[in-house]
């Protein structure tokens, strides 16, 4: 067995391997070939290029005071959803910057404020001993091309809870650590401080059973470790969270 091999050549240069060692030489052996038991990788990027064109979100940028459900707050000029959830704009003022390229004397600027994080999570299945990771071609009005590749599960507090007034989001019920049967990863990581006021998100990697049956929506799609990489290459393609998520492994 080829990691089997390495791992011999390794200790023998006086490399001490744990569990989490062995861990990484499999996840090497991911990344460097296609061994994806369902879809090549020219399949999965025609896929995509397809969703891309058949998608029918429009997006316009209009005034804030057109926003439905969001209200600006009189005293503050705070924005905020009437739900109370999502996220808040908010102002803040940053002082005593001295080890940043504006000096002391800081500055001010609108951000996004903390609410309960969310869970960013993907979905890891054996398929003839091959690890693959569920992903789904995802809408969201800012992004480049309208989808992107993103995680199995993409949800904030308030989606998970529909304050929306929508659907659950698929799959949720696969990142209750109560009931899954294998977390490979979850950790608290936190979001762009540049832009978010101290947010984080449960990142999450978790493993179903090979044997189980998933009902799988024409907008997912399985992809290995080494296409992923791969499609890492083509701009605007791969998301944020899945890029974030796979940097553990």
């Amino acid at each position: 067995m080829l990691v089997d091999e390495i791992k011999a050549i390794l200790e023998k240069n006086d490399y001490e391997l744990d569990p989490d060692g062995i861990s990484r030489i499999q996840t090497m052996l991911e990344s460097i070939r296609d061994d994806n038991q369902i879809n090549k990788l020219d399949f999965i990027i025609n896929w995509f290029n397809k969703k891309r064109e058949e998608s029918d979100m429009v997006v316009e940028e209009i005034g804030i005071k057109e926003l439905d459900k969001w209200n600006v707050d009189h005293n503050s000029g705070n924005i905020f959803h009437e739900s109370g959830g999502f996220f808040r704009i908010i102002g803040i003022k940053a002082s005593n910057t001295f080890d940043r390229e504006v000096g002391k004397k800081g500055w001010t600027q609108p951000m996004i404020a903390k609410n309960p994080g969310g869970i960013l999570g993907i979905i890891m299945k054996r398929i003839n001993g091959i690890p693959h990771y569920l992903l789904q071609a995802k809408a969201e009005p800012g992004n480049i091309g309208k989808l992107q590749l993103s995680p199995t599960l993409q949800a904030t507090t308030s989606n998970l809870l529909k304050a929306h007034g929508g659907a659950k989001p698929l799959f949720a019920e696969y990142f209750n650590e109560e009931n899954n049967p294998k977390i490979i990863y979850a950790k608290w990581q936190s979001e762009d401080g540049g832009r978010f006021h101290l947010k984080s998100n449960y990142n999450m990697i978790v493993e179903v059973k090979s044997d189980e049956e998933l009902e799988i929506p024409d907008s997912f799609i399985w992809v290995t470790l080494y296409q992923i990489k791969q499609l890492m290459k083509i701009e605007n393609v791969v998301g944020p969270h899945v890029r974030g998520i796979i940097s553990y492994l």
